[in-house]
């Protein structure tokens, strides 16, 4: 069984971005090889509410959704760009609540499989 390379990173909603404080609510994972490009979220409104009363969660929400609709076949700003282009696009360092950490890579034989497992491990409590 031969393996490709992959590269993930870590989704993270940042409520306050002046404290510093992050919980990690998805992965997202490409793997050029294989032409996959999928974002698997999670949101746990109990954690984001506790580092921030006021968070607006259904724009977090919304925001996250944005993720896994980017990495779909339906149209949208994205729908015309190389999957390696909305990975890059999606991982673009940005100042707002909803970013990406850094880009890591990997090996794997079943990206679904890779995304499940780093989910598990990066996201889940």
């Amino acid at each position: 069984m031969s393996r490709d390379v992959y590269e993930y990173a870590v989704i993270r909603v940042i409520p306050k971005v002046e404290r510093g404080e992050q919980i990690n609510v998805g992965v997202l994972l490409y793997c050029q090889p294989r032409g996959y490009l999928c974002a698997r979220v999670e949101l746990d409104a109990v954690r984001l509410r506790a580092l921030d009363p006021s968070a607006d969660v259904d724009a977090v929400r919304r925001a996250l959704t944005a993720y896994e609709l980017a990495c779909g076949e339906r149209p949208g700003p994205l729908a015309a760009e190389p999957l390696g282009g909305r990975f890059r696009w999606l991982t673009a360092p940005r100042s707002t609540i909803v970013q990406s950490g850094p880009v890591h890579a990997g090996l794997t034989a079943d990206p679904d499989t890779e995304l499940a497992r780093l989910f598990d491990k990066l996201v889940r409590v």
